[in-house]
């Protein structure tokens, strides 16, 4: 049984997983997500001068993304390609709603990138792995530099894979199967990623009043985002775990880490960071980016706030860095 509350309901109308203001899910299979991901349509953005436009990458599966190019990118000028993987526990929001698409919006014309914001399929309908075998599907579509916005403006030497909470762990699995590969992307950027685990560490455990998310909503969607099958050192979701491969493997140059201090998964980007630091065998650069006083994905829901504007400049200069 998956956590959450439980109702005496009969036949598939138990409820299975409730996470207050998210997303409800009930034995039979039916779904009901509660968050606003308002669908914005692609268009060209007045105040950004951003233009984007929505491609399908596997009509068989769904597979789509939503690209953001720039204004006034000149005829032999190539950019930045930056991947990136919304959050929501795998379960919930869309890299078509007001919150993503702003966001990617704002970042793509302050850091100059071609943005690719990729749509992946939501458990528990399309349990893990699904979210990971669309996003390494998005990474191949990308690399192919056939789509015309990618071959003509786009630089498929420099590509940078970023996402918040869910989308933070994603872009880390998709660095590490680089790696593997024998592949570096120029950089990867997790923003509040969603790591966890079966043993607590540091004050993971601590309730705190007001707390957006809690150890418990963290079990639950892990729970539900595997059907059930998938425990919390599994080592797509905690990269400590003892069968877990190590960060040596994490195929990029660069690396920036993001955590929020009043953020319940601060403990495990802390620890990500260090561990990339002490671990001599990664040969990239990490950094550290902690906001005091913010909670989870905070630059998302605040974004006109003082601490947001410089949290997305922090990005910015990861994104514009040259060695």
């Amino acid at each position: 049984m998956l956590s959450g509350a439980n109702t005496a309901a009969a036949d598939g109308e138990e409820i299975i997983y409730d996470c207050p203001m998210l997303i409800r899910a009930y034995r039979g299979g039916r779904v009901e997500r509660f968050f606003p991901d308002n669908y914005i349509p692609a268009s060209l953005d007045l105040i950004t001068g951003v233009n984007s436009k929505d491609c399908v990458i596997n009509p068989t599966t769904g597979l789509s993304a939503r690209l953001y190019l720039p204004a006034s990118v000149g005829a032999d000028e190539k950019l930045p390609i930056l991947v990136y993987y919304h959050g929501g526990g795998f379960c919930v929001m869309s890299a078509f709603c007001s919150l993503y698409h702003d966001f990617l919006n704002s970042l793509a014309a302050k850091a100059k990138v071609i943005a690719l914001s990729v749509e992946y399929r939501l458990a528990p309908e399309n349990p893990i792995p699904a979210a990971y075998d669309d996003s390494w599907e998005a990474i191949d579509f990308v690399t192919a530099g056939a789509e015309p916005w990618l071959s003509a403006f786009g630089n498929l030497e420099k590509i940078f894979l970023a996402g918040d909470s869910a989308g933070g762990n994603i872009a880390h699995n998709m660095g590490m199967k680089l790696g593997r590969q024998g592949r570096k992307a120029e950089g990867v950027a997790l923003l509040h990623p969603f790591f966890w685990g079966d043993e607590r560490i540091g004050a993971e455990g601590e309730e705190r009043e007001a707390a957006m998310f809690t150890a418990k909503d963290a079990d639950g969607m892990w729970r539900l985002a595997g059907g059930g099958k998938l425990g919390f050192d599994d080592p797509r979701l905690n990269p400590f775990a003892e069968d877990a491969p190590s960060l040596r493997e994490l195929g990029c140059r660069r690396a920036l880490v993001c955590v929020a201090g009043l953020d319940f998964l601060r403990e495990r980007g802390r620890a990500y960071y260090e561990k990339l630091k002490e671990d001599g065998g990664w040969e990239g650069k990490a950094e550290l980016a902690e906001v005091d006083g913010e909670d989870h994905v905070f630059f998302l829901f605040k974004p006109r706030c003082e601490k947001s504007t410089a949290f997305v400049e922090r990005l910015v200069n990861f994104f514009r860095h040259e060695e």
